[in-house]
């Protein structure tokens, strides 16, 4: 069976793959599967999105699609950026000025607590769905440190660890993170389904 991920992130695309390889006979980005479609992200939530994008894919292609939406939520700003977490600064997937404005409105907060979140979607050309969230918590710091990852990576720190997840190897990042999590999630439906 062919999966089309919703996606052209190629950070994302790449943690995906690793994790569900083997379960598809093939999986393609949008660019891989030549699909050039963009969809409004309008929902109230992560998994509104998720799977509003992953219906739309699963549409057009006529295979299984797997979107996800995910962000960050910082505790002393509501939960904000959240959905906004990749166009929080205006431009969608502008990392550093998003990161900047985090720490910028958080400069005179105590509470650094944050966790990211990771909803997924999988939905298949019958209509089925499978969907899965996932959960990583810790804290936000005030300095950038590592060069890996992607996104706010440089400011989180997860809980128990003293590095940023920019600073652990992908194969670290992909044992812990949110989306790993609700991928985890997400296999353990597929095989019950």
């Amino acid at each position: 069976m062919k999966l089309i991920i919703a996606s052209n992130n190629a950070h994302k695309i790449g943690e995906i793959k690793k994790i569900l390889s083997g379960k598809f006979e093939e999986i393609l980005s949008l660019r891989e599967s030549g699909i050039d479609h963009e969809t409004v992200e309008d929902g109230k939530t992560f998994m509104e999105n998720a799977v509003k994008k992953a219906r739309e894919i699963a549409e057009i292609s006529g295979c299984a699609a797997l979107a996800d939406d995910s962000g960050i939520c910082a505790h002393a700003l509501d939960g904000a950026p959240g959905i906004y977490s990749a166009r929080f600064a205006g431009e969608h997937g502008n990392d550093g000025a998003n990161n900047a404005l985090l720490l910028e409105k958080l400069a005179d907060k105590k509470d650094r607590t944050a966790h990211y979140t990771a909803a997924i979607a999988l939905i298949f050309p019958d209509g089925r769905e499978i969907l899965s969230e996932g959960y990583m918590y810790g804290e936000i710091i005030s300095e950038y440190r590592g060069t890996g990852g992607f996104g706010y990576d440089p400011l989180f720190v997860p809980d128990g660890e003293s590095r940023t997840v920019a600073e652990m190897t992908a194969e670290e990042k992909n044992a812990i993170s949110h989306r790993a999590n609700a991928l985890k999630g997400l296999l353990e439906k597929l095989e019950n389904a």
